[in-house]
């Protein structure tokens, strides 16, 4: 369902953005809790805070993050609500980026509500 009003789609798109600003990466399908999430590496892997920013009709924006990740291949990038821990909010299937080695991958986050 589409939803016609762009204020309607905002207010839907800003109470998103508040449930958590944390990016994960996964090395597959994290499901409903968040499994499959990057681990080790030097420096070590950790979830790294976006910071979102509101536009118009159902858009909300994150600022890019550079999370560093050892060898492996990477499908996956999820939203949490905190640093370790926390609440596992959403996961999107991200174009499969293989490392042969210790290296960052960029994550820009967006929330459209259409």
């Amino acid at each position: 369902m589409a939803i016609a009003v762009a204020a309607t789609r905002q207010s839907l798109a800003d109470n998103y953005k508040g449930l958590g600003a944390w990016v994960s990466l996964h090395t597959g399908d994290p499901g409903t809790t968040g499994t499959s999430e990057a681990s080790g590496g030097t420096p070590a892997y950790a979830r790294k805070q976006t910071t979102w920013t509101s536009s118009t009709g159902g858009v909300v924006n994150g600022s890019q993050v550079t999370i560093d990740v050892p060898a492996g291949t990477y499908t996956y990038a999820g939203l949490w609500s905190a640093a370790t821990g926390g609440t596992f909010i959403d996961k999107v299937l991200i174009t499969s980026t293989a490392l042969g080695a210790q290296g960052q991958i960029l994550v820009t986050p967006s929330i459209t509500v259409s």
